[in-house]
């Protein structure tokens, strides 16, 4: 257990950014399975409009920390692909 009061801060700050990170790269997980879904199902217009909600929040991750730069680039371009491969 901390016995400083700048280290009982830290704890507390630590456990908050946890769970904000955490529900954060859930939402991101759940947005690629969205767009996921609807390529399997073969309806291109469904996957490009869950794809525009989704790049948005995968970027998003990049800008506060979550995930790096380059995995988010590389989830996006791999789904656009995926799309583009649709028709």
């Amino acid at each position: 257990m901390a016995h400083h009061k700048s280290a009982q801060k830290r704890i507390r700050q630590t456990t908050r950014r946890t769970e904000v990170n955490g529900a954060r790269r859930s939402r991101i997980r759940t947005f690629i399975k969205k767009v996921e879904s609807a390529i399997l199902s073969g309806n291109k217009q469904e996957a490009t409009e869950a794809f525009r909600a989704a790049e948005p929040e995968i970027m998003r991750g990049v800008s506060k920390g979550v995930v790096r730069k380059e995995t988010a680039s590389r989830k996006v371009s791999r789904l656009a692909q995926r799309i583009k491969a649709l028709a």
